[in-house]
């Protein structure tokens, strides 16, 4: 891996945001990966795959849980984000969700680095209401449901389809 290898933040909320984007560490072949999450104890299983695969070790972060109803703690996810992302300072911003994604998506973007919202897999009849309000400001949009896909995607405006994160 070289020093051009692209920075990549990876960065989901506990439970099935970060299932999903553990199965997606494929992905990242080639690239320095930073996650961030809620959980300190996910770092042995990030830490484990990226050895497995021949991955250089990853950067690990953690940030308070928040939820849309505790805006004291949503200040501190925010904070805690910025610190992260003027460390880190990754090329791209990749995220499944939810408040700290959300974060560090709108930040990412502020700071000239490439966007990728992925839509929660289960959100299978409408898409999340984080993904409803992040994915408009997203480089790329993806849900995992062909049906909520719309037309408008390539621009942006709505999400795009491309398969599904098994």
């Amino acid at each position: 891996m070289s020093d051009k290898s692209p920075r990549v933040l990876a960065v989901a909320s506990g439970g099935g945001h970060w299932i999903q984007l553990c199965r997606m560490i494929p992905a990242w072949d080639g690239c320095h990966v930073t996650y961030v999450t809620t959980d300190p104890g996910f770092r042995t299983e990030v830490e484990a795959i990226a050895a497995a695969r021949g991955q250089q070790r990853p950067g690990y972060h953690v940030v308070i849980e928040a939820n849309r109803l505790q805006k004291m703690k949503l200040v501190r996810a925010l904070t805690q984000m910025v610190w992260i992302l003027l460390r880190v300072r990754p090329d791209v911003v990749i995220t499944t969700g939810a408040a700290p994604g959300y974060f560090a998506l709108r930040l990412g973007a502020m700071m000239g680095c490439r966007t990728v919202w992925l839509d929660s897999i289960a959100n299978a009849e409408e898409l999340s209401m984080a993904g409803q309000k992040a994915g408009k400001h997203a480089g790329l949009w993806l849900t995992q449901w062909e049906h909520l896909a719309t037309q408008d995607g390539a621009d942006g405006k709505g999400p795009h389809y491309k398969g599904t994160v098994i």
